[in-house]
């Protein structure tokens, strides 16, 4: 741009913008703009972050000269050289970005000392190291000078809109209207502020050398709110108007779910004197740019339902299944405000850890002003880190004899005949017990004295318990291998950084008052506390198996072992050998099986698999003695483990 230019609203010697050294006159206001280094700084930093996103390209339509663009798209992951400056085809020649101070009317070091806000960063094709402007954020307005008439498809992240208001005059500014030919007239969309239609001067660029932009719109019947279009808007009164409703959610980067949320909320609000009806539809993300993140598909996004007053669970609306709509009413109302939930349904997100999900909540009105586009992005989770939790154990299986009862003679001869048995085969003899009806067994192989018959084999289903009893369990998952801890360290190790750990002697000693440690007291102690690998995967609808062994001879944990009795510490009268076992005590093995069950169709459980996990428990305990000398238990129940940390690597 020669400096030599002005770009000048209507000529009006209020307000006249030189864009290389610029000066503002608003309501008699001077202001000297020149731009500080600190504030690029700052700003070449936030564009260069990097992040994970969804993308959406916005069409440009630019005309031979002066255009006046506004940005619902962030396009800060490459620079305008390669955007732009690197495609001769692409026939834009300067970029100048509006960027008006918010504090302008602060003070830096005393009131007679004000601070010089910053207003144009710009680009130029043909390149300069004084260049400020090297990318694109959204909700910008920015000046381009084309050398031919072209449509410019700027792929970026969609933004929230956000806008900043000042009375001074210098509103630079677009509008989320709807794309296309159904985009409303500045009459029809000032419809709901009369006094900001009233009152408002509008400025549009229409192309063609910069003496002849921007020009007044008297016109506003004529005149339309183009999506993408910036404008140049003075008005007496502060306006709060930007469409027919507000979108707020907690940052203008959208919905992130990242690896472990699992809901969040959106706020949709009326800011007419009359009902409106929003819709909410979703769209998919396009293909990332080259040396983006990927985007595996859709996120799988829920919408909260109404309360099950039965099941005191929510229902909720899958948005793949189609659009969704709410009626608001007229601005400050009751019903004008809206808090619309929504979640993830992480069970479909398949990919692998880390990959990236990615689409776009889209909300319109029932005028067809106004098309919010809010990005909504998730990553599919890894179990990694540490999990605490417990299961409550409600059933035990019986072990259950049943014996054998006669009254007399002949109900004897009966029941052996039934059993397969007869007096005097195999030297067994029987006889009835006056005192309990019960049959008694003599004699045989084993020269049994007296023992009462079993009446078929023991009864071995499950038995509920009288009162649940609690285990607490600690896995800890590297991402491809769980593992059930007896106890574990949660603080700052040796090197500073937060660790998960086997042992207190790794943990920094500093830092200790500030360290936890979690114990389950129903598993078996160890010097080293080296924990048990679990077979099986840990996630919805998979298992985890592992086996820990009580050894006869392990005093510290077996139970039945008391290392003081002569009877029961498993070493022989000269208290120097072991005893082979089963002699004075057993070995006790512990099957645990935890499998984790799909989740519920309610709204809460299918959104919260990144950070929690249930199903079913299961043990099977089983007492070993001398060989072929064996009885098992089924212990039955239920578990939930919560992440309490997702630090990925046990220090031991």
């Amino acid at each position: 741009m020669n400096p030599s230019h002005f770009l000048t609203l209507n000529r009006n010697p209020d307000l006249t913008l030189n864009p290389n050294n610029l000066t503002a006159r608003a309501a008699g206001l001077e202001l000297r703009l020149t731009l500080r280094s600190a504030i690029l700084v700052l700003i070449v930093l936030l564009f260069t972050a990097s992040a994970h996103a969804q993308w959406l390209t916005q069409p440009l339509p630019l005309k031979t000269g002066w255009n006046a663009v506004y940005l619902h798209v962030d396009a800060t992951h490459d620079t305008l050289d390669n955007l732009v400056g690197n495609d001769p085809s692409i026939p834009i020649e300067e970029i100048w970005m509006w960027t008006p101070n918010p504090t302008a009317a602060q003070f830096v070091t005393s009131p007679q000392t004000p601070s010089q806000p910053t207003y144009w960063l710009n680009w130029v094709r043909t390149g300069s190291p004084s260049a400020s402007l090297t990318r694109l954020s959204g909700n910008v307005a920015c000046l381009i000078r084309a050398s031919q008439d072209y449509t410019w498809s700027l792929k970026g992240k969609p933004v929230v809109p956000g806008y900043q208001w000042s009375g001074s005059g210098l509103n630079f500014i677009g509008f989320p209207t709807v794309a296309g030919a159904s985009a409303p007239s500045f009459d029809t969309f000032f419809t709901p502020v009369p006094e900001l239609k009233v009152a408002a001067e509008v400025f549009a660029y229409n192309g063609g050398p910069i003496e002849n932009n921007p020009a007044q719109v008297f016109d506003f019947t004529a005149r339309k709110v183009n999506r993408g279009e910036a404008f140049w808007i003075r008005s007496p009164e502060f306006n709060r108007y930007f469409g027919p409703f507000e979108v707020v959610v907690s940052s203008s980067g959208g919905v992130r779910f990242g690896d472990s949320v699992g809901q969040t909320s959106v706020r949709i609000k009326n800011t007419t004197q009359q009902d409106i009806t929003i819709t909410l539809s979703g769209i998919n993300s396009e293909a990332a740019p080259t040396g983006q993140a990927p985007v595996q598909g859709p996120v799988p996004v829920l919408v909260r339902g109404d309360i099950n007053t039965t099941t005191l669970t929510y229902s909720h609306a899958a948005l793949a299944s189609g659009p969704l709509q709410w009626t608001l009413k007229r601005s400050g109302e009751p019903g004008s405000v809206l808090e619309i939930v929504v979640g993830v349904d992480r069970q479909q997100l398949t990919g692998s850890p880390g990959q990236l999900y990615a689409s776009v909540l889209r909300f319109t009105d029932s005028l067809n002003y106004s098309q919010i586009d809010v990005p909504v992005s998730a990553e599919a989770g890894s179990s990694a880190g540490l999990w605490v939790g417990g299961a409550t154990v409600s059933s035990v299986n019986h072990y259950l004899n049943k014996y054998a009862a006669a009254t007399n003679d002949t109900d004897l001869t009966a029941l052996l005949a039934r059993l397969g048995l007869g007096e005097g085969v195999n030297g067994f003899h029987y006889e009835i017990d006056p005192a309990t009806q019960r049959v008694l067994v003599f004699g045989g192989p084993q020269n049994k004295t007296g023992s009462y018959l079993l009446d078929g084999p023991p009864r071995l289903d499950a038995g509920t318990v009288a009162r649940p009893f609690p285990l607490r369990l600690i896995v800890h998952n590297d991402g491809s291998t769980a593992r059930l801890l007896q106890k574990v360290y949660y603080g700052v190790g040796l090197a500073t950084n937060p660790v998960v750990a086997t042992r207190q002697a790794l943990l920094l000693t500093s830092q200790l008052d500030s360290a936890r440690r979690i114990s389950s007291v129903h598993l078996p102690t160890s010097q080293a506390n080296v924990p048990w690998d679990f077979t099986g995967n840990m996630r919805q609808g998979a298992a985890l198996t592992t086996t820990i062994t009580l050894g006869a001879d392990n005093q510290a944990s077996n139970p039945f072992l008391h290392t003081y009795h002569p009877d029961h510490d498993n070493l022989d009268a000269s208290f120097r050998s072991a005893v082979p076992r089963g002699t004075e005590s057993y070995e006790v093995r512990r099957q645990i099986t935890l499998t984790f069950t799909p989740p519920a169709s309610d709204f809460d459980s299918l959104t919260r698999g990144g950070s929690s996990l249930n199903g079913d428990y299961q043990e099977l305990v089983s007492f070993v003695g001398k060989p072929g000398a064996q009885r098992d238990f089924t212990v039955r129940g239920s578990f939930t483990l919560n992440r309490i940390s997702d630090i990925g690597t046990l220090t031991r």
